[in-house]
């Protein structure tokens, strides 16, 4: 998940005029491909992994590719069920317990819920089927469950009674956990974690953008990218 606030963050402090920046165009990165790859300008893409950025190079509308942050995936899920790392695949696929996840396709976090689906398969056979049938893509389409005004789609998830679990970034959750009190976060066992690369998509050869680009992954960009909780790319 790219947070509002951290892309503006990145933006505030990269030396670029406002006037240089235009008002970034937030949403599921998948989405966001497909309308770059339906002939919507842009100069930078940003996504939550790598697949999207490639696609665009492979298409030949992006002149580079590059990596710029790493995150994890964890469960956040009320605090009542008592979910641990030990014990997390065993409740995820009680049949009374509901998971929510983001949209395959849409949104890579939908994606990476499916790989971890994948990895599940191999520690308990037939947990893919089960896991894909029960989740609830309550995240990152335009179908998807509506936010309440004034609140994260993750908290919604909870505030709203949708989902008992929600499979997503680990990233951002502290604060999801203030909007919806009683919550806890379960970091994946080493068997069922899979990492999430950031990627950018250098569409144009605009030079703010390209500016823009070599600060995300400068010392500066990096640090404001951590302190929004997520991993520098360096030790990849």
């Amino acid at each position: 998940m790219i947070r509002n606030c951290s892309t503006k963050d990145v933006i505030a402090a990269s030396g670029l005029p406002a006037e240089a920046v235009a008002a970034p165009t937030f949403g599921p990165a998948g989405l966001l491909r497909q309308r770059i790859e339906n002939g919507e300008q842009a100069d930078l893409y940003l996504s939550a992994d790598l697949a999207g950025p490639r696609r665009l190079a492979e298409a030949g509308k992006a002149k580079a590719v590059v990596p710029f942050a790493r995150n994890t995936l964890c469960v956040l899920a009320r605090a009542d069920l008592g979910l641990t790392p030990d014990n997390l695949l065993d409740r995820l696929l009680k049949p009374d317990l509901r998971l929510a996840t983001s949209t395959p396709g849409a949104d890579p976090g939908g994606d990476y819920a499916q790989a971890i689906f994948e990895r599940a398969e191999a520690v308990h056979p037939g947990a893919k089927a089960v896991l894909e049938k029960k989740a609830l893509k309550l995240l990152g389409s335009p179908n998807a469950m509506v936010p309440m005004a004034g609140r994260s789609p993750s908290a919604t998830v909870f505030l709203g009674n949708n989902a008992d679990a929600l499979l997503y970034y680990c990233s951002g959750q502290g604060g999801t956990m203030k909007e919806a009190p009683g919550l806890n976060l379960v970091r994946l066992p080493s068997n069922l974690s899979v990492p999430a690369t950031y990627a950018m998509a250098l569409i144009t050869e605009n030079p703010d953008a390209m500016r823009l680009a070599l600060f995300l992954v400068s010392e500066k960009g990096q640090a404001i990218l951590t302190r929004h909780e997520l991993a520098p790319i360096s030790g990849l």
